[in-house]
This record gives C-alpha cells, sequence and structure tokens, in this order.
C-alpha cells in the first residue's frame, strides 16, 4: 500500500491515472439520499470530461443493466463509443474483466467514482489496495443511500489507507500548472459547463471584459 505518501508524489498526474466510474444509472440515483442527485451527475460527467481533456484511460462500469438501466446519457455521451462492462458483482474488482482493463492501461493511480459509496465504491477501493494501487475517490462524483452512509464509507476508506477528493481537485492535480496549455483549454471548458458558482463568475467576468467564453470544441491549446 502506497497510498501514504506525501510530497509530489501524493498528487497526481493525468499520465499515472486511470478512471473507474461505477454504475451510474437510474435505478442507482433512484435511492441516492447523501446528495442532490443532478449535483452528482453534475460532477460525474464533469469528472468524465476532464479525464478524456487529459487523455486519461476511463473505465465504465454497470451492474444488472437489463434492470437498473443503462449508464446516465449524458456520461455514456462522454465516451459514444465505449460498451460499459455490466456486471453482476457488488465489488466490481471481483469482475476479472474491470481488473484486467485497469490493468491494461500500466497504471498505479486508481481513481474512482460511483454509486453507492458504501457499497460498489467502498468495497473495490479497499480491495485495490491490496493489489497495490494508490486509490482515489471522488466523493462528490459519488453518493449513498444516506447521508450516514456515505460518510462512514469514507470513514472507512481512508482508515484503508483511500485518499478522498473532489472532482476540481482532480482537475486541478491533472493540470497542474496553466503553461501546460494543451489541456488548459478543454479542462476549462469542462469547468464552465459544470463548475458551479465559479464558473458562472468567471464567465461573467468574461463577459465584462468582452472575452469569448472558452469553447468545448476547440482544438487543445487554442
Amino acid at each position: 500500500m502506497t497510498t501514504n505518501k506525501t510530497g509530489l508524489e501524493a498528487l497526481l498526474t493525468p499520465e499515472e491515472s486511470v478512471l473507474l466510474l461505477i454504475d451510474h444509472q437510474a435505478f442507482q440515483f433512484a435511492n441516492l439520499h447523501s446528495h442532490e442527485p443532478t449535483m452528482v451527475i453534475n460532477n460525474v460527467v464533469g469528472l468524465a470530461k476532464t479525464a478524456k481533456a487529459f487523455n486519461v484511460p476511463t473505465i465504465l462500469t454497470t451492474v444488472l443493466e437489463e434492470r437498473g438501466g443503462k449508464l446516465l446519457q449524458p456520461l455514456q455521451d462522454v465516451f459514444p463509443e465505449q460498451k460499459p462492462i455490466n456486471r453482476t458483482t457488488l465489488n466490481s474488482w471481483e469482475d476479472q474483466r474491470v481488473v484486467e482493463a485497469v490493468e491494461a492501461t500500466g497504471r498505479k493511480k486508481l481513481v474512482i467514482a460511483g454509486l453507492y459509496t458504501e457499497i460498489c465504491v467502498a468495497f473495490p477501493a479497499i480491495h485495490a489496495l491490496a493489489d497495490g494501487y494508490d486509490v482515489y475517490v471522488v466523493t462528490d462524483a459519488s453518493g449513498g443511500v444516506t447521508t450516514e452512509a456515505h460518510e462512514r464509507a469514507v470513514q472507512r476508506m481512508v482508515q484503508a489507507g483511500v485518499v478522498p477528493i473532489t472532482w476540481t481537485a482532480v482537475g486541478a492535480e491533472w493540470q497542474r500548472d496553466w503553461a501546460r496549455t494543451e489541456s488548459a483549454a478543454a479542462w476549462g471548458a469542462a469547468g464552465m459547463e459544470h463548475g458551479g458558482g465559479g464558473a458562472v463568475a468567471f464567465a461573467w467576468e468574461m463577459q465584462l471584459l468582452n472575452t469569448p467564453v472558452p469553447d468545448e470544441t476547440a482544438p487543445a491549446g487554442a
């Protein structure tokens, strides 16, 4: 277990990261009570777009898709060509297809978000630690059936060595320096669309300065 590092090695980089998004499906959202559901949707789609901006491999999973519903369309739209791994296991790390998909990336910093925090996030997060991964859980792109369930799950994972993080912090660690213009434009566009009050304030500032808002369709660095 290497997650307890400090200093620069404790921070995420795009080159070392792989993102695993677990069970953001209609049925799961129906019993989400730790967060306002539209906030989790906003955050996970923003996280997915951020991963795409930094070319971070992203693995999508569902559970019992034929009953619980397909992956949310706004999330699927970020990766339109990718078919989610549809599991039966509560612990996605017990599905060899998921493990092999992560292993195939060759990356050891595993970033996870999903529903529910207390089950389908906590189980693989704790399990993957034992396989030598540094595990980061994006708490505001995840959620539980109650606030207590979510909070106890985060507490349990932290005790095991998982690092809790928010989706905007993930992007900030991947960017690290605004001089990295190849990713700044695409990440900025995701932030403008999903960044909440800060994004609205920035758009207003751009309006006052008569400067166009970044276009997510523009080439990186444009």
